[in-house]
């Protein structure tokens, strides 16, 4: 998922600095430490969990040379992008329709939902190429 919104945001923020890359790449990190829960369930636990995954988030976007608070634009790029991987997901995956998907996220424009496709591989192949990427993203910084 994460290479997905990392690439979807890339494409569509072409030239923008190294460091957004990142930030799209790390924008589930927080995920990593307390797991991904339903939105239901983030709702059941309410404020708290918003101000540990707040916390969580500008704890890694420190350790990895980003602001601890994404710039407004850049936040909501990385939410299009975000909300794109997800109608992607829904239909591709989960089995969703394009109208149960459009509801749900919101309806892409046609040329972008046509050129977003999906192609699960094994862990240890997703893996190889979130590192690669990373390392990519991480020169494009010091350059």
């Amino acid at each position: 998922h994460c290479i997905l919104v990392e690439h979807l945001f890339t494409r569509a923020n072409y030239g923008m600095a190294a460091r957004w890359s990142l930030a799209a790449r790390l924008h589930d990190v927080s995920e990593y430490v307390i797991g991904d829960m339903i939105s239901p369930v983030k709702a059941a636990i309410g404020r708290d969990y918003a101000l540990l995954d707040e916390r969580l988030t500008t704890a890694i976007h420190l350790r990895f040379g980003l602001p601890a608070v994404l710039p407004g634009t850049i936040k909501k790029a990385i939410k299009d992008a975000d909300r794109l991987s997800a109608w992607a997901e829904a239909t591709q995956i989960a089995g969703f329709s394009e109208a149960e998907a459009d509801k749900l996220f919101g309806k892409p424009p046609t040329e972008v939902r046509r050129s977003v496709t999906i192609a699960p591989l094994p862990p240890a192949q997703v893996r190889a190429r979130f590192l690669a990427r990373y390392t990519e993203i991480l020169a494009g910084m010091d350059a």
